[in-house]
């Protein structure tokens, strides 16, 4: 049977039953084990609201009310705290907490050691490259052994891999404040974070929200565009050369995917793939990455002439320099300047702006025509 990844058009008024539907389609009850806990681990790309850069309320909202409809009783969620990214921040402007409150979800962070610890991690199949990156050892938290995990990017370009997707929303959570070390390697540590993620946990699935996608220097930096749509699968690979393929680019041309399909930890030709639910073969969104300032200093240092000092900048405290950079760059500069406006544009404008208006406001519950999980 071909690996599957269900892809359903969606509206705000009918948003938690698209998602409970699109769940269903693909195959979430047969991918996760109901005796385990269940983490879910949101997208948090950027801490400001802007559109398409991080999961939306009404996908985490829909994905909880779809796992307690299907009997997973014990759901939380782990936040990650980036280098660029502060979670407490994140939850607050995107509006999780209310959604978190509502439904009884506990929030767990993998950077409190109240919450979890990390610790030492062997793995079975061969690395490409985290044991060079960390040649001290991989250090997971402990935590999420044994749990399901359900991902829940967004479709959006990213100036490191072309596209981010599923498999990327592994590094806050794996890798969370080192996450940066692998910049350099980047394809092949998603690859294997992957393995890792198919040995330690119970069940993988993943659901992506294209409602709003996101075109350009991504993940923060982009242009916002209206597509109306979700995806969903148990393959990371897959859902990822879907989204790919929805973008406009080739999949087996992405390095994360092809490799990632090389070693049979999902499927990346899309010709292998059975897309159910809506049709959206005839699609191709023309997407470009691009640049912005803070990618082309980015790939002078990852990939450039300044290559071979990168253990340098990485690995001692001169990292602190590009991390100040970074938050200068995105929260002093583009958020007041241009990116809050173009925020501001697509919630006053859209329907998936006004919707997320709703969500701030407490009023969510009179746009979509929802319906309570049983008990």
């Amino acid at each position: 049977m071909k690996t599957r990844v269900a892809v359903k058009r969606c509206k705000p008024k009918s948003i938690l039953s698209d998602i409970e539907q699109l769940c269903e389609l693909g195959g979430m009850v047969r991918a996760l084990d109901k005796d385990a806990t269940t983490i879910l681990k949101d997208n948090l790309s950027w801490h400001y609201p802007f559109p398409a850069a991080n999961t939306t309320p009404w996908q985490l909202e829909g994905t909880i009310v779809a796992l307690k409809k299907a009997g997973f009783a014990d759901v939380t969620c782990v936040e990650s705290q980036t280098v660029v990214t502060n979670a407490f921040k994140g939850e607050d402007l995107n509006r999780y907490v209310p959604v978190f409150r509502k439904y009884d979800i506990p929030v767990l962070y993998n950077f409190l050691e109240t919450d979890m610890k990390w610790v030492e991690y062997r793995p079975r199949a061969r690395m490409h490259v985290l044991h060079r990156i960390f040649p001290r050892g991989i250090f997971i938290p402990d935590y999420f052994f044994g749990k399901n995990i359900v991902h829940l990017p967004t479709v959006k370009c990213h100036v490191d891999t072309t596209t981010a997707g599923a498999m990327q929303n592994a590094l806050g959570g794996l890798l969370a404040s080192k996450s940066h070390y692998g910049q350099s390697w980047i394809h092949r540590a998603l690859v294997d974070l992957l393995a890792i993620q198919r040995e330690i946990h119970a069940g993988l699935f993943a659901v992506m929200d294209g409602t709003t996608a996101g075109n350009g220097p991504g993940p923060r930096t982009m242009f916002p565009v209206i597509k109306d749509l979700m995806l969903a699968s148990e393959d990371q690979v897959a859902i990822d050369a879907v989204a790919a393929k929805l973008m406009g680019f080739d999949p087996m041309s992405l390095e994360y995917i092809r490799v990632a399909h090389d070693d049979g930890l999902g499927v990346g030709d899309v010709r292998d793939i059975e897309v159910v639910g809506d049709d959206i073969s005839s699609e191709s969104w023309a997407f470009e990455v691009g640049n912005n300032s803070a990618s082309r200093i980015g790939d002078v240092v990852w990939n450039g002439p300044l290559k071979k000092f990168r253990n340098l900048f990485m690995h001692t405290p001169l990292v602190n320099l590009f991390i100040m950079g970074s938050e200068a760059y995105h929260d002093y500069y583009r958020w007041p300047t241009k990116d809050k406006r173009t925020f501001e544009h697509w919630r006053e404008t859209t329907h998936w702006g006004h919707l997320f208006g709703a969500y701030q406001r407490g009023e969510e519950s009179r746009v979509i025509q929802q319906s309570q999980p049983s008990a």
